[in-house]
This record gives structure tokens, sequence and C-alpha cells, in this order.
């Protein structure tokens, strides 16, 4: 996508070494699951996420713009170290051992770290100017009480991200979270409605915070992932709730 340039920072379980790492390059297909980093070369996968319609409206919206997209993603993580599983863990206090807090913190320091983002010559600067977050079905699996405290981990992770990204009131879009009804027995989000109720209470509270809510009308490729016309959408949509945000600033 001509302008647009994306860091994919290499994703994984934690406790692995090398992860956050990555290269800018210009936005394409390729970005969803299954993308992976070498070391040297992107390695894209044959599905996309919500990053290239998002990218796109916001050129519409801020045609006098650079966007630049630094992306962390972990299928399946929670932010409770409870509500892990093998996907990884968020809560950026959790030091049994390497998680994806401390993964998304090398991929915004390895992004901001390249001084030409487009290879022009000219050194760019990075200001960051908002968080897209879709995450909480792994939250939402393991106990009520674990789904309870979604609100006050999202909070709590939201606010040590903005402080890493320099801005305590940096605008963040999240997606409310669905479920398929395709997971296997034992994998079902039991308590979906809790965590959507505590996703509810932090963009009421936030006032720097808005929610994508068409999700529960999307279709599944599979039984954990939106099918192409679901994130074609949600990238649109997380886009215009951001531009909401930054142009009430």
């Amino acid at each position: 996508m001509n302008g647009v340039y994306i860091f994919d920072g290499k994703r994984g379980g934690d406790g692995e070494k090398g992860l956050g790492a990555g290269k800018w390059e210009q936005l394409q297909p390729g970005h969803g699951t299954d993308f992976s980093f070498d070391g040297k070369q992107n390695r894209l996968s044959d599905r996309f996420g919500p990053e290239l319609t998002f990218a796109k409206r916001m050129q519409e919206l801020f045609p006098d713009d650079r966007i630049a997209i630094v992306k962390y993603a972990r299928n399946g993580s929670g932010i409770d170290s409870l509500a892990t599983g093998p996907f990884g863990c968020w809560e950026p206090e959790y030091r049994a051992k390497l998680n994806q807090w401390d993964y998304f913190v090398q991929t915004v320091k390895g992004a901001i770290a390249i001084a030409d983002i487009d290879g022009d010559g000219k050194r760019d600067t990075l200001v960051p100017s908002g968080i897209l977050w879709m995450q909480g079905e792994s939250d939402a699996s393991i106990s009520e009480e674990i789904a309870y405290e979604y609100y006050d981990n999202l909070r709590h992770l939201i606010g040590k991200m903005r402080t890493v990204l320099g801005n305590s009131s940096l605008p963040v879009v999240i997606g409310k979270i669905s479920d398929s009804g395709q997971n296997p027995e034992g994998m079902m989000m039991k308590y979906g409605d809790v965590v959507r109720a505590m996703q509810e209470k932090f963009v009421h509270t936030d006032a720097n915070a808005a929610i994508v809510r068409n999700t529960s009308k999307y279709g599944y490729s599979d039984a954990w992932h939106y099918d192409s016309a679901g994130y074609i959408d949600f990238g649109i949509r997380f886009a215009e709730e951001m531009a909401r945000l930054l142009n009430r600033k």
C-alpha cells in the first residue's frame, strides 16, 4: 500500500527468545495469522488482519498525514497470567519468564530504533497516535473471577502501553469479543458476556477510548478467526472510531 509502512514484531509463546524483532516494509496482505519474521525477512502468510482497511481508511480521513503501523499480535493470549494456557500472558508485572508484554515493548523499541522507515535516505520520526486492541477470548474461558477482573487488567495494561508510547491520554480503540460457536469442547468462552461487559465498562470510564461492536455480525474462516469480509469491515470501523477520538483533541 503506497505511503503506509508496517513493523510487525516476531510472535511466539512466553519464554521464547528473539521475539518482537522485525523490519519496516510497505504494507501489503500477509500480516495475519501465520505471519513470521526469520531475523532478516518478513514471511507473509496467506491471511491478513484489520491493518489493511484500517490504513486505507485512515489515508482517506487524514490525507495529509503519513501512516506507519507498529504491530505485535499473539493468537490466544490472555492478560491475566492464569488465562494464558500455551499462548502467552500480557500481564506487565508477570516475571516468571519473558512474556507478551516484554515482546510488545521490544517491538516498539525495534520500530523506533530504525531511523529511516521508508528507505529514502531521510530520518523519520514516529509520533504515536493511537492503540488498537483486539483480545479477551482467553480471559473469558477460564473462570468467572478472571472474567470479572478483565476491566482492571485491561485498564492497567493500556495505562502501561500509554506510558511506553509517551502519552498518558493516547486514544485506544478496542474490538468487542465474539464467539464463533465452533470452538472444541473445553474451549468455549463460558464467560464471554462478563468480559464483554468489562470491555464496555472500560470504554465508558476512559475518556479516550472507543469500541467496535460490529464483531458480533462477522462470519468466521475457522473456529477462531473472522472471515475476509469481517476483517475488511473491522479495519474500517477501527479507523473511523480512531478518527473520532483524534478529531476530539
